[in-house]
């Protein structure tokens, strides 16, 4: 029995082999070919070399007008990398020297003195090593381009201006206050 499985399974590929065979023969059409085909067949190349040079030549004009239809200007447009908030004070952009007074926070200073003249009062701060600055009306105090704008009897009203996160300026106004010193103790 296991003889006659080989024998059969060895007929079964035989025959297999065979018939794919024929299939080939007859799905390429034989040894002669009809008179039509032959004809066409000599055109094709000619036909085929035509075709090709058509379809190169609308893949470059395509390629000229891919090239001349979109081309990127950035003017008039944002900067994609630069921050959105810009944090800086108008002194930056000027260069030019502080003074003592400019280099403190007014918070950092203390009202010492009001002096009365008939040009205007004078005031007088202190800093927080206890060194001593005069100040008139038009001087320029603290970090953030402070002005003084006002000596009054008992206060001294300084103007700051910086630009809030939209980027339009805008002023801050702030008072040192005078302490007194009351008879018996210190303030």
């Amino acid at each position: 029995m296991g003889r006659c499985q080989k024998l059969r399974r060895s007929e079964i590929l035989l025959g297999s082999i065979s018939i794919a065979f024929l299939f080939l023969i007859v799905a390429c059409g034989g040894d002669t070919p009809s008179p039509a085909v032959s004809a066409k067949a000599k055109s094709f190349p000619e036909k085929k070399a035509a075709e090709t040079m058509k379809v190169e030549e609308k893949k470059e004009s395509a390629k000229k007008e891919e090239a001349s239809e979109y081309s990127y200007n950035p003017t008039g447009k944002a900067d994609p990398f630069s921050p959105f908030i810009k944090l800086s004070s108008a002194r930056e952009s000027r260069n030019v020297a502080l003074t003592p007074l400019q280099k403190y926070d007014i918070s950092q200073l203390k009202l010492v003195a009001i002096i009365a003249s008939p040009e205007g009062n004078i005031a007088l701060v202190e800093d927080a090593l206890g060194k001593g600055y005069f100040l008139k009306k038009g001087t320029g105090v603290g970090k953030n381009d402070g002005k003084v704008v006002k000596i009054l009897k008992d206060r001294v009203i300084i103007e700051e201006s910086y630009r809030d996160i939209l980027g339009q300026p805008k002023t801050n106004e702030i008072s040192l206050v005078l302490h007194r010193v009351e008879e018996g103790g210190e303030s």
